[in-house]
């Protein structure tokens, strides 16, 4: 089926949580026409919105973003007419959602730090997030920080991981971007 519908997210991570979730929620995105594509970074917005938006191929759009790459999520909004002097509300509106710090920060306030260790746990990384923990610059942050930096430590961990955190989610205490952005498509 051709997409009518396009979520666009940073990067594999995100795409892989969204579609986790997705399936978790009892929904077949491809069956209902939408697409969750990663984009390469923040600073692609505005040419992804161009491509798949009103004056492109004119599918329904959505997005999520980092808090940290929002002002760029907004300038590609801008750019593309979606308005002027957006602020995070009307981004909403228009289906793009921003995650506190990131996906992963996001995930792990929803699961508690025992959770996500449980998960690491179960992929045979318990014993390295403890040596991580160990190290003189991560010793004395908080656990939800060394997490959030662990997951970013290993290149493949987030885009592994990400969707096995989704999994581990009681799904009444979904993050609000994550349910947001999913609900708008």
């Amino acid at each position: 089926m051709e997409s009518r519908a396009v979520i666009l997210v940073e990067g594999v991570s995100d795409q892989h949580a969204l579609e986790a979730l997705a399936r978790r929620r009892h929904r077949d995105l491809e069956a209902e026409g939408v697409s969750v594509v990663a984009i390469g970074g923040s600073k692609n917005i505005a040419r992804s919105l161009e491509e798949f938006g009103p004056r492109g191929r004119g599918m329904t759009l959505a997005g999520l973003c980092d808090v940290g790459e929002e002002r760029d999520f907004l300038r590609g909004l801008e750019r593309a007419g979606f308005g002027v002097d957006l602020t995070r509300v009307d981004m909403e509106q228009l289906g793009f959602y921003v995650c506190v710090e990131d996906l992963e920060d996001e995930l792990i306030r929803a699961l508690g730090v025992a959770a996500v260790e449980q998960v690491i746990e179960g992929e045979g990384e318990l014993d390295a997030f403890r040596t991580f923990q160990r190290q003189p610059e991560w010793r004395s942050r908080s656990p939800e920080e060394q997490l959030r930096r662990f997951f970013g430590t290993y290149s493949g961990r987030k885009i592994r991981s990400a969707p096995l955190l989704v999994d581990a989610l009681d799904l009444d205490a979904v993050p609000g971007p994550l349910d947001g952005v999913l609900r708008h498509v």
